[in-house]
């Protein structure tokens, strides 16, 4: 099993060359959209995950999840939550045991989802958690990124609003590269076992 740092310092983030998903990004915004997605991304036995919530300003403002994430290595989706919630066909994959959805901090992104439709999630795998077991302390989907795949990832439109009408290509290739990453160094660390 490869050894990894256990934490990395911001500084050093910044000498590392940035990474972002290159694949096809495709926006979900009704029912039509959401089965062809879920079609496709049934076919993986890892995909990435990630959700995105219009950031709150105001003391006591909650917003529900905007945007579901997930990740191929190849496509991402990006599911308008605020627009379709979630239908019968993506509860379904959210609920499949078989294809693990990969992403960090999920009990809080499931908990969520829970606002929106109660789901059975199955199928979750939490990098935090995981990368204990490599000796990886830091908790941060960039940090660990940078330990695993020695490369950065922006966070730069985090704090936009996922509830626009338009998603902007910087918000799309952002949720894209979140969710796709997860994938990356899910992958990159069962290859090091």
């Amino acid at each position: 099993m490869q050894e990894f740092i256990a934490h990395i310092e911001k500084e050093d983030l910044h000498s590392l060359s940035n990474i972002v998903f290159q694949g096809k990004i495709k926006v979900v915004n009704n029912l039509t959209e959401a089965a062809q997605a879920v079609e496709y991304l049934s076919k993986f036995d890892v995909l990435g995950f990630d959700t995105e919530t219009k950031p709150s300003f105001r003391k006591g403002q909650k917003h529900v999840i905007a945007l579901l994430q997930l990740a191929s290595g190849s496509t991402a989706y990006l599911f308008r939550l605020h627009s379709i919630g979630i239908p019968d066909c993506l509860a379904k994959l959210l609920e499949n045991e078989a294809v693990k959805k990969v992403g960090a901090a999920v009990h809080d992104d499931i908990k969520g989802l829970q606002h929106i439709r109660r789901i059975k999630p199955g199928g979750f795998v939490d990098l935090q958690l995981i990368v204990r077991d490599y000796g990886i302390q830091d908790k941060s989907v960039q940090k660990i990124a940078a330990i695993v795949l020695n490369a950065r990832i922006s966070k730069a439109q985090r704090l936009t609003n996922w509830e626009n009408a338009q998603l902007t290509n910087l918000q799309q290739k952002y949720a894209a590269t979140d969710a796709w990453v997860c994938r990356e160094i899910y992958v990159q660390l069962v290859n090091n076992s």
